[in-house]
């Protein structure tokens, strides 16, 4: 009987779907271009799953001022499907790795009117409830004051912390080599000051017996003087 119910619960366990987990989905949030140019937009995402032969990705594009998305790009089953009626035709390119959980994709030849927010979802089975994520594009004739303003001010923060540093560094050392010279020239005095006393020698210490006649002539002497 045990085994019986052993075996049952085997059985049951078995059939159990597998039990999904949550899958975060990353893009970029805000990209700039200017007309003409290319531009690669990313879409990345986590789960704590195997990248499954099943995953899929797919982006959709809302134009600036509409409320309306449209689907441009999908891929699923190792194959990729991109929209060959939409204002994307024949300018998106699939540049990702599924196999690396990225489903990039490459807008070519921009134009003004490709301003818009652009979706990515993907699914990794059985992880395949998630947030899609999303990244608003903005496309230039040139580049804008505002950018240009900041990334100048960016390159000079840049320069004036290298001047900084090439400024610090020499006077680094000039120090330090101003201090070497300033001891070597001192240990160099030291020993010039040593060697002409050893040049000079001690001086003799005087005979106590010449010490004790010239006390005791100078003594006649004063006594002389007294007399006279």
């Amino acid at each position: 009987m045990l085994t019986f119910l052993a075996l049952t619960s085997v059985a049951l366990l078995g059939i159990v779907p597998e039990q999904s987990q949550a899958i975060a989905i990353y893009t970029g949030w805000e990209r700039h271009a200017l007309v003409g140019s290319d531009i690669r937009l990313s879409c990345s995402f986590f789960s704590w799953r195997w990248t499954s032969e099943d995953v899929t990705f797919s982006w959709t594009y809302r134009p600036d001022g509409s409320r309306d998305s449209i689907s441009i790009f999908h891929y699923t089953g190792g194959a990729a499907y991109v929209d060959n009626k939409g204002p994307f035709r024949d300018r998106l390119e699939f540049v990702g790795n599924p196999g690396r959980r990225d489903g990039s994709i490459l807008l070519k030849n921009l134009e003004l009117n490709d301003n818009g927010t652009f979706t990515c979802d993907a699914k990794n089975p059985p992880d395949i409830v998630g947030r899609p994520s999303s990244v608003r594009l903005l496309v230039f004739e040139k580049v804008p004051i505002q950018a240009g303003v900041i990334t100048g001010a960016i390159i000079g923060v840049v320069l004036g912390l290298l001047v900084l540093i090439v400024v610090i560094y020499y006077l680094m050392r000039f120090l330090v080599a101003r201090r070497v010279f300033s001891l070597s020239v001192s240990k160099h005095g030291k020993k010039k000051k040593e060697g002409s006393q050893q040049r000079q020698g001690p001086v003799p210490p005087a005979d106590p017996s010449k010490v004790k006649a010239a006390t005791s002539e100078k003594k006649k002497q004063e006594s002389r003087k007294d007399k006279k």
